[in-house]
């Protein structure tokens, strides 16, 4: 069971309605619209998917990392170090 099974409905829901944005994007670059409108969905778009990036950020933690850190050992490294990791490639995007 993945740690964010719980709110897999949500997370779905947020997709679904960002796979939505994305269509529109591509609809307004295809009718030639604003640029400055298009930005802006494009802002929109970026900002739901880093909500739903911590969201499982969050889940990942609270679930598989603190899970692995009871149990200790080199698992536990592994699941701090592949979060960390995560949270950098976050940061960078």
């Amino acid at each position: 069971m993945n740690s964010y099974s719980p709110e897999k409905d949500e997370l779905l829901k947020r997709l679904r309605r960002i796979e939505g944005q994305v269509a529109g994007i591509s609809r307004m670059v295809a009718d030639d619209r604003y640029c400055i409108d298009v930005l802006t969905q494009v802002a929109a778009a970026t900002s739901a998917l880093q909500s739903v990036s911590l969201k499982l950020l969050d889940a990942h933690m609270a679930g598989c990392v603190v899970e692995a850190a009871k149990r200790g050992g080199p698992e536990a490294d592994a699941k701090i170090k592949e979060a960390s990791d995560a949270i950098a490639r976050l940061v960078r995007s």
